[in-house]
């Protein structure tokens, strides 16, 4: 029996007017403490709808005036194949069935009658298991073979779900699940009573109906003159609700970058969609390199690339073939020894490395000093694994000014890394076709081992002459995906593009 309310409220509490609801449930609440209500019964006994009645006890749970206590039952039950076995009988006991009216070997086309595919090998699989059934074909019961007078474990456990008894042998009850008879359902129970501070909180007088929010309508028609507004409760719980964030990799790409700016770079940017004189060309790689083929650079047709400045292109063009550029006397480079494709120059393709970046930044800057950078995305035809994507972000830069050479460059690594808080850096040298002396920076990955991610080196002459530029310069193109990785704890390059929110909003990416 429920104590009857004291009429003292809480410290510091006032009178609450509730809805009329959230009223009812709670006189109800009070009036009976052993059983708990459960929600169905509370429906029926105040006459409040069953999806009003939740709402309105979520609301009295958030304002410390319900309290619920939440079971989890499961209720097996036949499926339409399972009621039919509890009809006609299992396939197994239908095969014995036919076997005794057979009274000899049964054939496989016999032994199909009446029965599908998938029963037929239940079926026989089963009863040979038990010793039922002689092996091989025709299908002959063994001398030896049990007494089947007895029901199967299988079908008590069939006859109690019928009936409506949900208490059978788990491991049974798990095997007829596996041959879709048996599904098995789960709800949730919830009781629930008044808690202390409910049973004790004075309610208002009236009863009568209040207003929870003030809407057009409201004041329109003038109801909120004669109706009390229902008080706020500011201790009540509210919905967590996550405020929109930037994706982890674009934040830490977005600290990388104020990372060289504060270095005293300036950034740059390129299409996309470039040509291949930008992409490979103008960088001193022969146009018959494997690197340009189908197989790693990606083609586009139906589009009309554009040609670079005439001068450019004829400089270019003869460095590559060896010869002195317009307005020289010698040659800087025996070249490739082809002869050069104007035409394929101008064919369009997805920029593949954004070098190509570097090369237009110097063909507009040819004046030193150059600190220049670019983060972008390139593609490639790549197989796609932890560590490589068909679309890639690089870091492209350039240092550029009399006296630089490859000291400078790996010191800038250095520095990048330590900024980031990857301290495992190694070098080794290395080759590109447009930079000598070449390397490639590695660093650890946790679990992933020692990962690629810092090749750079000093642009060739035959890459600077063409631009005009007479000072060393040194260039890089930083695998920053792969330095996002280490840097935030990831171990696969598809995890950084992900748009799974239930991950992100946790942090797991």
């Amino acid at each position: 029996m429920v104590e009857e309310p004291t009429g003292e409220a809480p410290d510091g509490a006032a009178p609450l007017t509730l809805s009329a609801p959230e009223r009812k449930l709670l006189e109800s609440l009070r009036e009976r403490a052993d059983p708990p209500w459960e929600e169905a019964e509370l429906s029926e006994h105040t006459g409040v709808p069953i999806e009003t009645v939740r709402g309105s006890l979520q609301r009295l749970r958030s304002k410390h005036l319900a309290v619920v206590d939440e079971e989890h039952e499961e209720r097996p039950r036949l499926t339409p194949r399972g009621e039919t076995a509890f009809r006609d009988g299992l396939p197994e006991r239908r095969f014995l069935r036919l076997l005794a009216e057979t009274a000899g070997p049964l054939s496989p086309e016999a032994a199909a009658a009446g029965f599908d595919e998938e029963e037929r090998s239940a079926a026989i699989g089963l009863l040979r298991r038990r010793g039922f059934l002689e092996p091989g074909v025709p299908f002959r019961l063994r001398a030896d073979a049990p007494a089947s007078t007895g029901p199967f474990p299988e079908e008590k456990v069939l006859q109690s779900i019928g009936g409506g008894d949900p208490e059978v042998d788990d491991t049974v009850l798990q095997a007829l699940k596996k041959r879709g008879l048996v599904a098995v359902d789960r709800r949730s129970i919830k009781r629930w009573g008044s808690s202390e501070e409910g049973r004790r909180l004075p309610l208002a007088p009236d009863g009568g109906e209040t207003l929870g929010s003030l809407t057009p309508t409201i004041l329109s028609s003038g109801v909120w003159e004669k109706t009390p507004f229902r008080p706020y409760d500011v201790r009540a719980e509210v919905p967590f609700l996550r405020g929109a964030k930037p994706h982890p990799y674009l934040a830490w790409v977005e600290e990388f970058e104020e990372i060289l700016l504060g270095l005293g770079f300036e950034q740059g940017e390129g299409p996309l969609l470039e040509t291949e004189f930008w992409n490979g060309d103008v960088l001193f790689m022969p146009q018959d390199h494997p690197a340009r083929t189908v197989h790693d650079v990606l083609h586009v047709e139906g589009v009309v690339g554009h040609p670079p400045p005439a001068e450019l292109l004829e400089r270019v063009a003869a460095v590559h073939e060896g010869r002195p550029m317009p307005g020289e006397r010698s040659s800087i480079t025996p070249g490739w020894r082809t002869p050069y494709d104007r035409a394929f120059a101008a064919h369009p393709v997805l920029r593949s490395q954004t070098t190509a970046v570097s090369a237009r930044f110097l063909s507009t800057h040819p004046r030193p000093p150059f600190r220049m950078f670019c983060i972008d995305r390139n593609f490639r035809r790549d197989p796609v694994d932890s560590t490589h994507h068909v679309e890639f972000g690089q870091c492209e830069g350039i240092l550029g000014e009399e006296g630089v050479n490859l000291r400078h460059l790996v010191g800038m690594f250095r520095a990048l890394t330590e900024a980031i808080g990857v301290k495992e850096l190694k070098f080794r040298p290395s080759y590109f076709p447009f930079t000598e002396p070449s390397i490639e920076g590695y660093i650890r990955h946790p679990r992933l081992g020692w990962i690629e991610v810092f090749p750079g080196g000093l642009f060739r002459p035959e890459v600077l002459a063409p631009l005009g530029i007479d000072v060393p310069v040194a260039a890089w193109g930083i695998g920053v995906t792969r330095l996002a990785m280490v840097a935030l704890g990831v171990n696969d390059i598809r995890d950084l593009f992900l748009d799974d929110l239930d991950r992100l909003t946790g942090g797991s990416a």
